[in-house]
């Protein structure tokens, strides 16, 4: 009797990597941009690399949760 639906994830190899690149990519890009936030204290232009690098695996990764939201599982 629990609250909320169980999801046990894909069958589906392909959709398992896609999900699993997904996170890498959005923490991954995350992580960068904390790290050229630091970085922007002593080297400014390693800072706008760690920004921009980040952020465009930010928008990989919801990119690839849109993308995965539209395909279906067939098991």
């Amino acid at each position: 009797m629990g609250f909320f639906k169980k999801y046990n994830g894909s069958t589906n190899k392909r959709l398992v990597r896609m999900e699993r690149l997904t996170w890498v990519l959005i923490y991954g890009g995350l992580m960068l941009m904390v790290l050229g936030n630091f970085a922007e204290r002593t080297q400014a232009s390693d800072a706008t690399e760690f920004y921009l690098g980040g952020g465009a695996a930010v928008v990989a990764g919801v990119m690839l949760i849109l993308i995965r939201s539209r395909l279906r599982d067939d098991t």
